[in-house]
């Protein structure tokens, strides 16, 4: 057996290539960055070649950095920004359009549409999410309805769907040239609102709403795949590595932070949060502004499913006060700053840019700053970002206790937001419950990985994936009660101020 596993981690805002060996141990990495385009309020898109092209250069420098060889990785996963859609020809490889990414808002009134004459409630009891601009399904109809020569080109299976996921696995295994395989996997399929999670198939009826040719769409299989979804070919020096592992990021996560017996909870901060909780082999609908979603399947086993509660803006929130508002020039700026005050001064700010998603899913909200006063600085405006993405995870976290009946005891935390203290510790005096970290916060590529070294007898079983996560470290509440219900109270009032922005009726 060789002696690693190799995970491409897709993300909103870079690619990288990770390297993990059989302690879950990371051993190598190459990330690199690609463009943010914004071509008008609200619209956020990427260039899929670019994507393409910055995978295969993060995969070639890692390799390259070790003096490793194909024969040295033993599997290969995939996870990917989720709900990001790609529309490209079968013939050519080429894309009709840039990616519309998951944070995007342009069909806002495809999705305020299905809601009005009844098709959401559908939607909902099939797919398990509510109708949003968040979701691939609105995305694909947009491309299909606004690009020349889309839909002519779907109706006769030459324009082919993907989330990131396949549209990299297509272009691993062969592209145009060798015959490249058009594959998705349950947990991505399950963010489309086209499949129906009870079937783990395209359907026909959900199709129909979104009028999407199923000639479009790929083969649904499971997250970790014995079966192989195909060997790469490229790059070309790197050729026949197993590719047997795809999850979406968020379910990566959970798979990562071995989050495997029903009632096991994390939230991964990243451009977004993302909060799921494992509710074993039932669906389990949510009553109180939750998703209903596949958690992960491996091999032919009983798919295991999650509720999720999705935030659009976290991470994101600080690169926008670096980029635009020009406040920091370095996101790792912000904790310092915050620290220069020991409250957020009354301020309160709501990064609802693309609406709000989890628990309220209005698309009608923008972002607002409240609270504001003389007396008002820099650091408070850093301290109620860094609130921001603690109050937001609250709110999801209430709605999840509300949903399962049963109290948050702790929360495990990964992503690139846990290496801010301050904010990690704000998020236990906010939740009123100990959050703990993990050696490897880097828990979404290891999650591709031990799904795609589990199909290959790299790890022979969860419970040896158990083995390999140890608590980094762990931050307990220090507000009083008092305190956490007064600023919860004050949070609450702030999004009230973001409701009824833009019409999207």
């Amino acid at each position: 057996m060789a002696d690693f596993v190799g995970a491409i981690d897709q993300g909103t805002t870079s690619t990288r290539f990770m390297l993990f060996d059989h302690g879950g141990n990371e051993v190598g990495r190459h990330q690199l960055e690609h463009e943010q385009i914004l071509p008008r309020a609200g619209w956020v898109e990427h260039s899929p070649v670019e994507i393409w092209e910055r995978t295969r250069s993060a995969i070639q420098a890692t390799m390259n950095g070790l003096g490793l060889v194909s024969s040295d990785v033993a599997a290969m996963g995939i996870t990917n920004q989720r709900e990001t859609t790609v529309v490209w020809n079968r013939k050519t490889g080429r894309p009709y359009y840039n990616a519309i990414v998951w944070q995007d808002t342009r069909t806002d009134q495809i999705a305020s549409a299905l809601e009005r004459d009844g098709r959401g409630d559908v939607i909902r009891r099939k797919a398990g999410l509510p109708p949003a601009t968040y979701f691939s399904a609105g995305k694909i109809q947009w491309i299909l309805e606004n690009v020349p020569g889309a839909r002519e080109d779907a109706e006769k299976g030459d324009a082919l769907f993907g989330t990131t996921d396949s549209w990299l696995m297509w272009n691993l295994t062969g592209g145009v040239d060798g015959g490249g395989k058009h594959l998705t996997d349950v947990t991505n399929a399950s963010r489309t609102m086209l499949m129906n999670l009870e079937t783990l198939d395209w359907d026909d009826e959900l199709l129909g709403f979104f009028g999407i040719p199923r000639a479009m769409l790929p083969e649904i299989r499971p997250s970790s795949d014995p079966a192989r979804y195909g060997e790469t070919t490229m790059p070309t020096e790197f050729r026949g590595i197993p590719l047997t592992g795809s999850l979406g990021d968020q379910q990566a996560a959970m798979v990562g932070q071995v989050c495997f017996a029903p009632g096991e909870t994390k939230n991964t901060y990243g451009t977004g949060n993302f909060l799921l909780l494992n509710t074993g082999t039932e669906i389990v609908r949510s009553t109180n502004g939750l998703l209903t979603t596949v958690c992960y399947q491996f091999g032919d086993e009983a798919p295991v499913y999650a509720l999720e509660g999705s935030i659009a803006v976290t991470g994101s929130a600080v690169q926008w006060l670096r980029d635009q508002f020009r406040m920091i020039s370095d996101a790792s700026e912000i904790e310092g700053l915050a620290r220069r005050s020991e409250d957020n001064g009354g301020v309160y700010f709501v990064p609802a840019f693309s609406g709000l998603f989890a628990p309220h899913w209005r698309s009608d909200a923008r972002g607002a700053i409240v609270g504001l006063s003389r007396y008002s600085n820099h650091s408070h405006m850093a301290r109620a970002t860094l609130e921001s993405i603690c109050y937001q995870s609250r709110d999801v976290a209430d709605a999840m206790v509300a949903d399962s009946g049963a109290g948050l005891e702790a929360l495990k935390v990964d992503g690139g937001v846990t290496a801010n203290e301050l904010c990690m510790q704000m998020q236990a005096d906010i939740l009123g419950v100990p959050v703990i970290r993990p050696r490897v916060p880097e828990t979404t590529a290891l999650g591709a990985a031990y799904a795609a070294g589990l199909a290959v007898g790299f790890w022979s079983s969860t419970d040896e994936l158990r083995e390999n996560w140890h608590e980094s470290k762990r931050w307990t509440p220090q507000w009083s009660d008092e305190r956490r219900a007064a600023g919860h109270a004050d949070w609450r009032k702030a999004i009230q101020r973001t409701l009824d922005w833009v019409d999207v009726e």
